[in-house]
């Protein structure tokens, strides 16, 4: 498969900034520059219009970060204030000086690690969006839209994908690094009918690939449009608590929601979370493992490194059910005294830097899907994730989905719920978990935010999960 091509833009000035921060390293101390040129293309197939544009994912600059004296400053910038070495660090430190000299944000912090790294990573694709006729990939999207309305059941539907190209560069004193590669979502979403009651599901694809995710989304139709008749006889579940199945991907969102915002390590200094009150004890049930990282796995949160030059790894959260740690950026990592995870995220080069998950998921078990099933005395089965909360001070979690399918005696009835909205409190949820799959599969077709904004690429996912909450 062809190589992704690393930015021709950044290489060309990875000379300057390398050299800028050298300078600027003499009068600070620890000095770093991370430059971003991430480019995208979105298309789009909805009622009586196709369209393209740039996804929300696009960006170009550069922040450069100094500590001095234990403070942390940055500065950040659309396009280099000079491609000349020596005129380029004065016009950032003559950035940087009022900030150290005001006093504002008076932290101070260990030292930041500089240890010496020298990598790159390129990715491949196996069909490359960037090249493609954009007719031609409107005309799928159409095809496969219009498929799925038949006029009888399914009135509306719409089709989309994004494909980002995403290349960075980070350079300190002791660091050479760079990253070129590309992530794509797609989504097919349909609306059904009957008289004045309308239903909505999806589905969706995502991946570090390129536009061969439109052959796995037209593989998903057919199951879409059969879900979608069944949706129009959906009914109200009765509030109570459940045996409840939860897919790989309501599952991931669990894991997301529950110990991914909550074991933050930003949050954990601000005081924001109640897991650093449960570190290393029992938060689950023995069948419960969970991870996050930008490594081990290979989907739309992966990473060589994070936005603040450290290496992506995996980090185990939860072990057998013993909350072990968190994830962090560098500075809540400094303050905590606790080691660096590589999950320093940037929503964009002129946003800070936070602790961000990357790729969340619980561990798969030993369990077969349809043994899972069968020991269901009374519950549901539920897909197709809308949405999910968590309140980390307080560990209340709540996840709505739009597809409930009951389950009697082991068996499927035939009825279902939608939507399906489920609560609980986290330690409760995690230690009801009873039997996991040995399924395993990331979802990446969305973002994530730090309360309603700072968005990033995330994953989530893992195996099918059986546990009990509140349904209603």
């Amino acid at each position: 498969m062809p190589e992704r091509t690393p930015s021709a833009y950044l290489e060309a000035l990875r000379p300057v900034v390398t050299k800028a921060v050298g300078i600027l390293a003499r009068r600070y101390g620890y000095t770093s520059a991370l430059g971003t040129d991430d480019r995208g293309i979105s298309f789009a197939a909805t009622p009586g219009e196709t369209r393209t544009g740039e996804p929300i994912w696009v960006q170009r600059g550069f922040v450069f970060r100094a500590q001095h004296e234990g403070k942390v400053a940055e500065y950040a910038c659309a396009k280099l204030p000079s491609e000349e070495p020596g005129a380029l660090a004065e016009a950032v430190a003559a950035e940087l000086d009022p900030l150290f000299a005001s006093g504002k944000g008076t932290l101070t912090y260990p030292p930041i690690p500089d240890e010496p790294a020298s990598k790159r990573f390129v990715g491949s694709l196996k069909i490359d969006p960037f090249t493609a006729d954009p007719e031609a990939v409107l005309s799928r999207l159409s095809a496969l839209r219009d498929t799925l309305i038949d006029g009888k059941v399914v009135v509306m539907a719409q089709a989309r994908a994004d494909f980002v190209d995403v290349s960075r560069i980070f350079v300190s004193p002791h660091r050479d690094l760079g990253q070129s590669f590309a992530w794509s979502q797609a989504y097919l979403f349909g609306v059904a009918r009957k008289g004045h009651d309308s239903r909505m599901s999806y589905r969706s694809v995502s991946g570090r690939n390129g536009l061969e995710v439109l052959d796995e989304l037209e593989g998903k139709m057919p199951d879409l449009r059969e879900e979608l008749a069944s949706l129009l006889s959906a009914e109200k579940i009765e509030p109570g608590e459940y045996e409840v199945i939860l897919d790989p991907d309501v599952a991931g969102t669990l894991a997301h929601e529950a110990f991914g915002h909550g074991v933050e390590t930003d949050m954990f200094f601000r005081k924001r979370a109640k897991a650093v009150e449960y570190l290393g004890k029992r938060v689950g049930s023995d069948l419960v493992t969970m991870y996050d990282g930008a490594d081990g796995v290979d989907h739309t949160g992966s990473f060589l490194f994070d936005d603040e030059g450290n290496s992506g790894t995996k980090t185990k959260v939860i072990d057998r059910g013993i909350l072990l740690g968190g994830i962090s950026d560098t500075l809540s990592a400094l303050a905590l005294g606790i080691p660096l995870t590589g999950n320093g995220r940037r929503e964009a080069f002129s946003h800070k830097a936070y602790a961000r998950m990357t790729n969340t998921y619980f561990a798969p078990g030993e369990s077969r899907y349809a043994d899972m099933v069968a020991s269901v005395k009374k519950g549901w089965l539920l897909t197709k994730l809308e949405s999910g909360m968590e309140d980390p001070r307080n560990w209340g979690i709540q996840l709505v989905c739009m597809v409930g399918k009951e389950i009697v005696d082991g068996k499927f009835t035939g009825k279902v719920a939608s939507p399906v909205i489920c609560s609980g409190y986290v330690p409760d949820v995690l230690s009801a978990i009873d039997m996991v799959s040995g399924d395993f599969w990331l979802a990446g077709s969305g973002a994530c935010g730090k309360g309603h904004k700072e968005l990033v690429k995330v994953s989530s996912g893992g195996p099918y999960v059986k546990t009990r909450m509140r349904l209603g």
